[in-house]
Formats: structure tokens, C-alpha cells, sequence
């Protein structure tokens, strides 16, 4: 038998049910005959029986009836113990896994007996509760289809067989023999994958079996296993409108290989093959110098065009990103292609991430409802590397005729000197300390603590051990902040602006 974890990861079920028609040889054929249909497929297979323990499980005034469906069925295909076992053997010699569904109580234990490698429960025993509580008790793996099962029904015994530690699939099957194609619902794999996420899920068929439609489906939907009812046609035999004959089950197998192929990995991302990223990169717009660049110019919009075609190994439009610097160094002249090689590269993104570490600390430990939604900026007027130092995050709330901003400052973090023209702002603590220099007067602040800084008056904000402060003031202009220091004045790259849902403070955003 495969190993447990991976024994419903692409499994192909072939249902006997009752097509060995009691005939020992009839049944070999079947499986030697499905088995040679198998050979090139990678994927994993059983075959699987049915156990009625027919002497209780008929009642015994109606035994002999011949105009019950039902009854007359299975008392005409009846095998014994030996009979089973024979066919249990030729499956485990061509390499199937063994699997068979019990509808009474002492089916289970005849299964166990003669040591079957997986238990399914039919979809007419779904809720058959005594029969479930003696299926939980074998140490199998169980299947359990759900045709004609309410949702409600289906988590009872989702939850039933999750709390009892089974490892277990659920099924999706309809009830009708066979199926029209009308009638196949198989948007139900994707409510039972949403539904269930962390069982495996798969589709019991019983449509016509030259449809080979609904297994494409069934795989692209992400069903894991798949069984259909198999048999084979001869002079003395039948077969039913819902039974696959070999060439069908290897037609519905290589229509099952192909959808695979065709969906690819599952999961993760696919991995990027090298024509793809040939043709995309022709596709891409190269960075050209817009006017005269000497060496140690920083590229940016305003010195640059896009355009194609792009030439191996030049900048593309793609690799323009605010968290990544690129300085010239070397000269260049108009409309030649800026080249990584004559590039000096600083990337941003791992440092923009630590920052935000530390800001996230600061927001969880100050308790302070947030909005939903955050406009956030990172002034950083030294640069990003001093930012622990000189800076500070800013949350931007509104800004209309009023303006409401959340300033976030980390522990041992200053802002500079600086003046505003037309706006006047309040300033109100709401966690930590603040000390604030309002037109040279140095002041400590506290949460709960005010501050009105009137237009055109100098002022500079610090932290010792970090703090959350609202400002409250009339509309904000990007030019309406004025520097002492010309260092500041002349970085024009000083903030960062992201967006950010709420959980940014729970999970990682870069």
C-alpha cells in the first residue's frame, strides 16, 4: 500500500460493486484487464469491493423474492469469504490498493480479517450511524461519499470522524445510475474544499462513460480521488450504462493526465520558465538617460524615458520601485540605455521592513484604535538608514478644510526644526512622551497632553521611549513644510508612502 500521507493524492478508484455478476473468473478479468488499461498512468490506484453479510442483512421472509431489484441482485452475485479473497489477492499483485465498502457491522469485521487497506462508506450509509461508529473503530483510512446528503448531515459526520482522529476523504457523487450531464453538480467539490479545507475531497461519478468532460472539470475543481464503476462486456455479460469498459477507463485516464498537465502545480506559485521570461522581457520598456547624466546621479522619473526595445541586461521599467536606488557610475549621455553594470544598487525593502517592525510594536502597544485602512508615510529626512533617529511615521487620516494625521514616533526618534506657512495644527498626546520646542521653548508632553503650533512658529518633536500624538489642523500642503536644515531641504527622496489594510499589524506587508 502507498504510504497513508500520500494515498489520496491523485487516487483512481475502480468499482467493482456487483459486475463480477458472482462469477470468480468474470471478476479476475475485470481486474487484469483494468490493470493493463492503467499501465502508463502515474497515478495511484485501487480497486474496490462491496461486503454484505447477506444472511442478516436481507431480511429472511424476503430472500427468495425475485421482484425485489435490490435482493434479486445481490443474492444472484453472492461470492464467499475464499471467493472475495481470491479477488482482494489478484488486486494486491498487480499493485492496487485494496478498498472495500461494508454496509453492515460484521462487513467491518470481515474487512479487517482479510486485512484491506482502506474502508468507503457508501453514500446510502452516510448517516448510518451504527455502521459508522463500528467504521471508526478499524484502523483504516476511511472514504465517504455524500450523494443525496444534506450540508448539514455532511458536517455532523465531518465532525464526527475528525474528532475520532480518522484519516479520512469526503466525496462528491450523485445518486442516479447513470448521471446526465445536467445533473452532475460539480460545483460541489468547490463547496466542500471551501467548506472543509483541510480534507481531501473527491468525485464519484456514475455519468455516461464516454463522457470524458467531467473529469476535467472534477481535477480542474482540485478533486484528489476519483472512482468510477468498471466492468467488461462479453458474450454472457452486459455491462451497465454507468460501468466503464478498459478502453473507456484508459480514455478517462488520459483525459484526467492532460487536465493535470494542464493546471500544473497547485499550491505555490508555478515556476517561471525560461521562454516566458524571454518573451515578457522583450515586452518591457528599457530606462533611457532623458538628458546629459554625470557618474553619481540618481535615477529617477525626471531624467529618464521608457521606451523599447531593451537590450540585455539594461533597467527596465519593471525594476523602477520605491524600494530600490539606483546611482549612475559612469556618465551617460541622452537616449542611452541606462545598464545594471554601470549601476550602483541600493535596495530598500528589507530596511523599509524593519522599520516597520519596530512601528508596528509601537501601534500594538499603545492599544489605539486605527483606521481600517492606512495612508502611511515614512519621513525620513537623513535618509532610511538614520531613520531610528531622525524621522518619524505618519498616518494620514483626512485631509480636507480640516486635517487629522496620526504621528508615530519611535523611541529615541526626532523630528527636525521645521515651519508651516499656511497651515496651524494641534497637537494631542495619546501614548507615550513627546517632548516638543515651540519656538525655542522645550516642553514635555504626556497622553492627554496639548500643543498649538501657530503658523510660521519653529518647532521640533521627540521621543525617549516612543509615542503615538494626533494632529489636528487645518488643510495640509505638500509645500507648505519648511526645514532650518538645508541637508533636509535638499533630500528630496524623504518619504515613503505605502497603503496598508489594517492587519499590516499582524502579519508581514513587504
Amino acid at each position: 500500500m502507498n504510504n497513508e500521507k500520500n494515498l489520496f493524492h491523485k487516487l483512481f478508484v475502480f468499482e467493482m460493486a456487483n459486475n463480477h455478476m458472482g462469477d470468480v473468473e468474470h471478476g479476475l478479468r475485470i481486474i487484469r484487464e483494468i490493470a493493463s488499461a492503467c499501465k502508463g498512468f502515474d497515478f495511484t490506484f485501487a480497486f474496490k469491493f462491496q461486503y454484505r453479510d447477506i444472511d442478516t442483512f436481507i431480511h429472511p421472509d424476503f430472500r427468495d423474492r425475485k421482484d425485489v431489484k435490490y435482493v434479486k441482485r445481490f443474492m444472484e452475485t453472492r461470492l464467499s469469504e475464499d471467493q472475495f479473497m481470491a479477488l482482494k489477492e489478484e488486486v494486491r499483485r498487480h499493485g492496487f490498493i485494496t478498498m472495500c465498502t461494508p454496509f453492515d457491522e460484521r462487513s467491518v469485521d470481515r474487512i479487517e480479517r482479510q486485512g484491506y487497506d482502506c474502508l468507503k462508506v457508501a453514500s446510502c450509509s452516510f448517516t448510518d450511524w451504527p455502521l459508522l461508529e463500528r467504521v471508526v473503530k478499524a484502523d483504516l483510512p476511511v472514504i465517504a461519499s455524500t450523494a443525496g446528503t444534506s450540508l448539514d448531515d455532511i458536517d455532523k459526520v465531518e465532525n464526527f470522524l475528525e474528532h475520532r482522529n480518522k484519516k479520512f476523504a469526503l466525496m462528491v457523487c450523485v445518486g442516479e445510475y447513470p448521471t446526465a450531464r445536467n445533473h452532475l453538480e460539480l460545483n460541489q467539490i468547490t463547496l466542500l474544499r471551501e467548506r472543509y479545507p483541510n480534507v481531501p475531497i473527491g468525485y464519484s461519478t456514475h455519468e455516461d462513460p464516454n463522457n470524458f468532460d467531467s473529469i476535467k472539470v472534477a481535477v480542474a475543481k482540485g478533486a484528489c480521488i476519483f472512482e468510477k464503476h468498471v466492468g467488461v462486456a462479453t458474450d454472457r455479460y452486459v455491462l451497465n450504462a454507468y460501468s466503464a469498459s478498459p478502453e473507456q477507463v484508459s480514455r478517462w485516464l488520459q483525459a484526467a493526465r492532460e487536465t493535470f498537465d494542464m493546471c500544473g502545480v497547485s499550491g505555490r506559485r508555478a515556476d517561471i520558465s525560461d521562454k516566458e521570461r524571454t518573451d515578457l522581457r522583450g515586452l518591457q520598456r528599457g530606462v533611457f538617460a532623458r538628458k546629459d547624466m554625470p557618474r553619481g546621479t540618481r535615477v529617477e522619473t525626471s531624467n529618464i524615458f521608457l521606451a523599447i526595445p531593451n537590450a540585455e541586461g539594461q533597467l527596465t521599467a519593471n525594476d523602477l520601485s520605491k524600494y530600490a536606488e539606483y546611482t549612475l557610475k559612469r556618465d551617460l549621455r541622452p537616449n542611452e540605455p541606462v545598464m545594471f553594470a554601470g549601476l550602483q544598487v541600493h535596495h530598500l525593502r528589507e530596511r523599509v521592513a524593519q522599520i516597520i517592525d519596530k512601528v508596528r510594536k509601537v501601534c500594538i502597544d499603545s492599544k489605539i484604535v486605527l483606521p481600517n485602512r492606512l495612508e502611511l508615510e515614512l519621513s525620513h529626512h537623513y535618509g532610511l538608514d538614520r531613520f531610528e533617529e531622525w524621522g518619524a511615521t505618519i498616518i494620514n487620516c483626512i485631509n480636507r478644510e480640516y486635517c487629522k494625521k496620526l504621528i508615530i514616533l519611535l523611541p529615541g526618534q526626532r523630528h527636525p526644526v521645521h515651519h508651516h506657512v499656511k497651515k496651524e495644527e494641534t497637537f494631542q498626546v495619546l501614548y507615550g512622551d513627546v517632548t516638543i520646542a515651540l519656538g525655542g521653548v522645550v516642553k514635555d508632553y504626556r497622553a492627554g497632553d496639548m500643543a498649538v503650533v501657530e503658523r510660521g512658529v519653529k518647532h521640533d518633536f521627540r521621543s525617549e521611549k516612543g509615542a503615538i500624538f494626533e494632529e489636528i489642523s487645518t488643510t495640509h500642503y505638500k509645500d507648505d513644510s519648511f526645514y532650518e536644515d538645508e541637508a533636509v531641504v535638499r533630500n528630496k527622496n524623504r518619504k515613503t508612502e505605502m497603503t496598508f489594510w489594517l492587519d499590516w499589524l499582524y502579519k508581514d506587508v513587504l
